[in-house]
């Protein structure tokens, strides 16, 4: 770090200039390169760069349009049209006023003297202009050479005033000669002829040519004319030579400026403020600010603030960022207040470089000191902050301004709460509460979000969970006087669908509604894919049949959604009548509705309609069976398989067990030259373990890494799962700790998986371990993880471990459902805990009761069907209306019947039976209730059964009757038995009649 001198007395400014970078500044920076950059400039009151591109400002211009400056453009005349104007006007005003800068009368006499003698400006010529010789003026002859628009002439009028007693030329006059004869390429006749007229003017004329051609930027002509000035015995003036070191400064020709500036020099002329200022700042940006300061020294210049800001301008457009804060500390070491201008080059050319760490040193000072930044320069900081992720400095530095005198306005906080919530990526959870914040003090402050904010913000609260907050952020805003249009809404709609929000969406698409926003294709589309998604197809269809009422054409995508929920829901025919309704509208099927068609199909269980599609789509199969989708002609990209209709079937098939066909789909798809992607790898390889194929499985899996696809979670999820039910736990553990090295940590599912393996196998305590680490992880289990736990204690005989869990699921927000209860009860009941079995149903009724298929589809995903089955929870679902719960209620049942507490088994089954069909219920159940009943002597419940299950359209067995006889003869009641047996033998006497019959 540089140091400071601590002087024994006063000394003069430059003495202090010269010590202070005699012992403080670095050396090694001596020498430089004459490389330029000119990534940066940045003058006195030139601020733009400091500025956001992609922020509008009002500038001057606004206070005078671009219309208004078009319109003044047009309404002005050119010379020639206001001499022709006033030529006219001549005769008959004389006493028009002059106005502006118009060329008088006298100048257009002139101008017609000259012109009309047509003698080429000779004895003619002159002796009208004689009239004017008391009136002339520099003013007179500048006018006179602006207009009269011939060179030959307007050189012979300049010779002519220059012989004129009591005149002499000016610089404006020499400057309108040269316009007239053309500065780029004046004639040699020319120059010959001023010369012998008068060498002095022509001296003072190339001397203003060659500082005209510099103000032009011509720096290879000056030259020329600097040649053509010495070559005629002249010399250039300290003016002219100021204006060849500043042109060759502009163009960063360092080396030509100081071949001047030495001959400059040896003439004993001085450099101007100006360009000492350009020198001294060029010599800086290529690092030599020591031979700057020996310049300003030699030159006997007291440097000042501006000229030291040129220097820090120059260090920092060179990249000298040391020296640059250096200069600073030495403008304040000898007085020199650095001002705002200094401070915010400095600022400019930090930020330009993304120096952020300096660019808070600098702030810092510069508040410190009393000088503030503008509006423009905090807009320019925050955004700098925001593009590098540093949100909290940013919102600090809006805290500042007010300290600085500067009000926060729309535009600062539209860029940080843009910088935080524009990204793709997400924010973090406290980043958008940072943003939450400074949302809240827009509100306080009157200030409302842009359209673009707007949506942004609320995807990010929709993102994180906070739907409410999302639908305030749109009423807040309109509050404020801003009206979302169906672009907003849909974005926004889009967002809540995506998070599966779909009840918030369809808020909002009525709320969008009510305020005369009508919503467009794109709204509704959105509406009806995610419904479709949800399972509410007739919520969507619905919305389908709003949008035609309300003449808004459904698209492709709209059409494919819903045809693609109804295959899914097996709803073919429906399917396939709005399927010609799309072609009856002139909606053409794409290549995604083909495979919306062949994924529909798969689902629906139908793999061979969606392979005949396929083939079709291919033209290797001609099938009438699926005529109806290709009744229009398409061209080759609309019925192209794409990546994802390959997907598609290649999943179908897996699921169907035809790993076979979907790994010859694999080649052909390689074939055809259509590259796998990850998706299709993965339902191979999972499709390969589902059917225990795991050496085909880790085929693919290394095809997969040779194409350059990472392993996915679901990946790796697939291979576990085989592994574990193959009790291959080695192999699994390394599959896991490939998937730790490859950063993939595993998921929800993959912890379940473990979980559920490990319980397989007897590692009960090793698999309850694995939960509480996943939740160390920050992997919270779900339900499934928590049932599949709950049944490993079970199978243990650890029961209490089991309602231990159960009761803790609650308390870690996560609530059993109905297959959890079924899980703790069945194990409860095996191990005699009725009373705990019979409480547990009690929850379950209360809040875990599947009342609809609907719901109940919801509740077992996740869970393996082969786990579901053995559980007894899939049976008879092919009845859409029925939801499995009977398995329960039986196993209560047969465990209370077995443990001799026949009411409670009695009342079970009146419950069960009051809610459920009788075919639906086992009659298994009725039976072997009456039998235990009727040993147990308990006869008259056995017959309350008996009569129940008539009563229901169920046929009794014959040992029904022969337990109930039994039952009635073990309570001596032996007239009523020999009465049921009478009856059983002519039940059976007609029955047997009837058979005959039918034979």
């Amino acid at each position: 770090m540089p140091f400071h001198l601590r002087l024994p007395k006063p000394l003069s400014r430059r003495m202090s200039i010269k010590l202070f970078f005699k012992y403080v500044l670095p050396t090694r920076i001596l020498a430089h390169s004459f490389k330029i950059s000119s990534r940066f400039i940045c003058t006195d009151n030139n601020l733009d760069k400091l500025v956001d591109p992609q922020l509008k400002f009002p500038e001057n211009n606004e206070y005078f349009p671009q219309q208004e400056k078009k319109k003044l453009k047009e309404s002005s005349f050119s010379v020639q049209e206001l001499g022709f104007l006033q030529n006219s006007i001549l005769g008959s005003s004389k006493t028009e006023p002059k106005t502006g800068n118009f060329p008088d009368n006298d100048d257009f006499l002139v101008i017609n003297a000259i012109r009309n003698s047509n003698d080429g400006f000779g004895e003619t010529t002159e002796k009208a202009l004689r009239q004017f010789r008391q009136k002339l003026n520099p003013g007179l002859v500048v006018n006179v050479l602006s207009n009269i628009h011939n060179p030959d002439l307007g050189v012979k009028f300049f010779k002519w005033a220059g012989r004129q007693i009591g005149y002499v030329h000016n610089v404006s006059v020499y400057d309108a000669l040269l316009d007239v004869i053309g500065c780029d390429s004046v004639p040699e006749q020319f120059v010959h002829d001023i010369g012998k007229e008068d060498k002095e003017v022509l001296g003072k004329l190339l001397n203003v040519l060659i500082r005209k051609c510099c103000k032009n930027g011509l720096w290879n002509l000056a030259l020329e004319e600097l040649g053509r000035l010495k070559d005629s015995g002249y010399q250039p003036s300290a003016t002219t030579y100021n204006a060849l070191v500043q042109v060759f400064l502009e163009v960063n020709r360092l080396e030509t400026a100081s071949l001047i500036y030495k001959e400059m020099s040896e003439l004993d002329f001085k450099m101007d403020k100006h360009t000492i200022n350009s020198f001294t700042r060029l010599l800086c940006k290529v690092g030599k600010w020591r031979e700057a300061l020996d310049l300003i020294d030699k030159e006997e210049f007291v440097p000042d603030t501006v000229i030291y800001t040129n220097m820090i301008s120059g260090l920092c457009e060179g990249s000298f960022f040391e020296e640059a804060m250096d200069f600073l500390n030495l403008m304040r070491t000898i007085s020199c207040i650095p001002n705002r201008v200094t401070y915010q080059v400095l600022l400019c050319a930090l930020l330009n470089r993304r120096k952020l760490g300096r660019v808070k040193r600098v702030l810092n000072l510069m508040i410190s000191e009393g000088c503030y930044p503008g509006q423009k320069i905090f807009n320019s900081l925050v955004h700098a902050y925001c593009r590098s992720g540093d949100y909290r400095y940013a919102y600090k530095l809006i805290k500042k301004m007010d300290g600085c005198g500067c009000q926060p306005g729309y535009v600062v906080y539209n860029i940080l709460i843009g910088g935080i919530c524009g990204n793709d990526e997400l924010p973090s959870k406290d980043v958008l509460e940072l943003a939450e914040n400074v949302y809240s003090e827009m509100l306080t402050a009157g200030l409302v979000l842009n359209k673009v904010n707007v949506v942004n913000f609320a995807r990010c609260l929709c993102a994180c969970g906070k739907y409410e907050d999302a639908f305030s952020v749109i009423k807040e805003m309109m509050s404020k006087g801003f009206v979302p249009d169906a672009s907003t809404y849909s974005k926004v709609i889009g967002f809540l669908c995506n998070a599966s929000k779909v009840d918030k969406a369809f808020l909002l698409f009525q709320e969008m509604k009510r305020n005369g926003v009508v919503p467009d294709v794109y709204t509704y589309t959105i509406l009806i894919d995610s419904f479709c998604k949800s399972g509410l197809i007739q919520q969507a269809r619905n919305w389908f049949n709003e949008m035609i009422e309300k003449d808004c054409t459904p698209n492709v995508v709209t059409y494919t959604a819903i045809i693609h929920a109804y295959l899914r829901q097996r709803k073919i025919s429906d399917a396939n009548e709005l399927f010609e309704s799309m072609l009856m509208q002139g909606c053409i099927p794409n290549v995604v509705t083909f495979t919306a068609l062949i994924d529909g199909y798969c689902k629906a269980g139908h793999i061979e309609k969606a392979c005949q599609i396929y083939a079709r789509m291919k033209g290797s199969l001609d099938t009438p069976e699926v005529d109806l989708y290709f009744k229009v002609d398409l061209d080759d990209a609309n019925k192209e398989p794409s990546v994802v209709t390959y997907g598609a079937m290649v999943d179908g098939l897996c699921k169907a067990h035809k790993v076979k066909e979907a790994r010859n789909l694999l080649d052909v798809m390689v074939a055809e030259g259509c590259e796998p992607n990850h998706i299709v790898y993965d339902a191979l390889i999972d499709g390969f373990c589902k059917v225990g194929k795991l050496d085909d499985a880790q085929d693919i899996f290394a095809k997969m890494s040779e194409c350059g696809y990472s392993p996915s979670v679901y990946t790796y999820s697939s291979l576990i799962d085989r592994l574990f039910k193959d009790k291959r736990l080695d192999l699994a553990v390394k599959v896991l700790s490939k998937m730790l090295e490859s950063s993939c940590p595993p998921n929800v599912v993959i912890y379940t998986e473990m979980v559920d393996g490990l319980c397989k196998v007897g590692k009960i305590d090793e698999a309850y371990k694995l939960m509480l680490m996943m939740e160390e992880k920050g992997c919270h289990p779900n339900v499934v993880t928590y049932t599949a736990m709950i049944d490993g204690f079970g199978k243990a005989g650890k029961v209490n471990e089991c309602l231990k869990l159960i009761e803790g699921m609650g308390n870690k927000g996560c609530a059993p459902n109905y297959i959890t209860y079924s899980v703790a009860i069945k194990h409860s009941c095996a191990a005699g805990l009725l009373d705990e079995a019979l409480q547990l149903l009690e929850e379950m009724k209360q809040i875990s009761w599947p009342k609809h298929m609907a719901s109940h589809l919801k509740v077992i995903e996740g869970f393996r069907r082969d786990y579901l089955i053995s559980l007894g929870l899939l049976e008879d679902m092919s009845n859409n209306n029925f939801v499995p719960i009977i398995p329960v209620y039986r196993v209560l049942i047969d465990s209370y019947q077995k443990a001799g507490r026949l009411e409670f088994a009695v009342e079970l089954l009146k419950e069960i039976s009051s809610s459920s069909p009788f075919p639906h219920l086992d009659k298994k159940i009725y039976s072997s209730l009456i039998e235990c009943l009727s040993v147990s002597n308990k006869i008259d419940l056995a017959f309350e059964l008996y009569a129940d299950m008539i009563k229901k359209g169920a046929v009794p067995e014959l040992t029904d009757f022969v337990n109930l006889i039994k039952g009635l003869i073990n309570m001596n009641k032996w007239e009523n038995a020999l009465e049921l047996s009478e009856t059983l033998y002519y039940m059976l006497h007609a029955s047997k009649s009837t058979t005959i019959q039918l034979l």
